[in-house]
């Protein structure tokens, strides 16, 4: 066999090698191709899964507007460290806060009498409150004598309208037993009024009063209040045998040119509280007297303007 003949017959044989070789390979390929080749995803099963799992998110989030939805104005707010305890404490909503704010009510306008100028006007321990008391007694005493035919209607008006001008002790005597407290009160309108009280165990015992000034375009400029012997002296029955020590008052009117008013009694000597065109004076009486108190008056400069010795109106000597 020449060399070209056995060229060719080499070939020959490498071909049916190699076709023979890709025959195989096919056949193989062909028997485990879905052992090669992954099969292709299950789409409908993942898009299932995911709808089931967006619909339990959506439930979820609505489960959680549904309970915040159910916290009452007055929320709890929860706080606490990582793995420690938790506390719950009350938070106050603004809309609570402000219904729980009271509203200020105005101040109830004060009743009863006007207190006096000074403290000194209110003796003996006798606070304005027991005197205002007093007075309240004394106008329900007159009410109750008016309404039951007990004596001419005064017309003597509530308490807010009076002005206390003197509370002291009361000392009784042979005429009025017991001892007790004496309230002074004026007024100015409808018509000037004074009255005077007398409460004795807590109850009142007898109220003199005088309606209208007493003054005359003659009058002096310092007048004693024509009822007021009562406030500094005795009955005329214990006479040189009065019950001592003794608490006494002195009351009258000025005219706005005084400035100072003395009183003395017993020997001993006080100046007067001036209160709104009013002079108040008091003492203790450690003696038998028979001489009224002396006043005297004095102007802004000093000058002895009144001299009770020198006026023939008033009563100098006790009854």
């Amino acid at each position: 066999m020449s060399e070209e003949q056995a060229q060719g017959q080499g070939q020959g044989e490498g071909a049916e090698v190699e076709a023979g070789f890709e025959e195989q390979l096919r056949e193989l390929l062909a028997e485990d191709a879905y052992t090669i080749r992954p099969s292709a995803a299950p789409y409908p099963t993942i898009r299932r899964r995911g709808v089931v799992e967006r619909r339990r998110r959506v439930a979820a989030a609505g489960a959680v507007l549904v309970t915040l939805a159910a916290v009452p104005v007055g929320a709890y707010a929860v706080g606490g460290s990582g793995g420690g305890s938790v506390t719950a404490s009350p938070q106050s909503s603004v809309s609570a806060s402000r219904a729980s704010t009271p509203t200020p009510s105005p101040s109830p306008t004060p009743s009863g009498p006007a207190g006096p100028a000074t403290p000194g006007q209110l003796l003996d321990g006798i606070t304005f409150a027991q005197a205002a008391d007093g007075l309240e007694k004394c106008l329900a005493y007159n009410r109750d004598r008016e309404e039951n035919g007990g004596g001419i209607k005064l017309n003597l008006g509530a308490a807010d309208s009076y002005r206390i001008i003197l509370a002291m002790n009361s000392t009784g005597d042979t005429n009025a037993p017991g001892d007790g407290m004496y309230v002074v009160a004026v007024r100015d309108k409808p018509q000037e009024t004074r009255l005077i009280c007398n409460v004795k165990d807590g109850e009142a015992s007898g109220l003199n009063t005088s309606g209208g000034s007493d003054r005359l375009p003659d009058s002096p400029p310092v007048l004693a209040d024509i009822n007021g012997g009562k406030l500094y002296q005795q009955s005329f029955l214990d006479k040189g045998n009065w019950k001592l020590p003794f608490r006494w008052g002195f009351i009258g009117t000025v005219v706005p040119s005084v400035a100072k008013v003395t009183v003395s009694y017993g020997g001993a000597t006080s100046e007067a509280t001036l209160d709104h065109g009013w002079f108040v004076a008091s003492g203790v009486l450690n003696q038998q007297v028979t001489v009224a108190p002396h006043i005297k008056g004095y102007d802004p400069d000093g000058k002895l303007i009144y001299d009770s010795d020198k006026d023939k109106t008033y009563q100098k000597t006790l009854p």
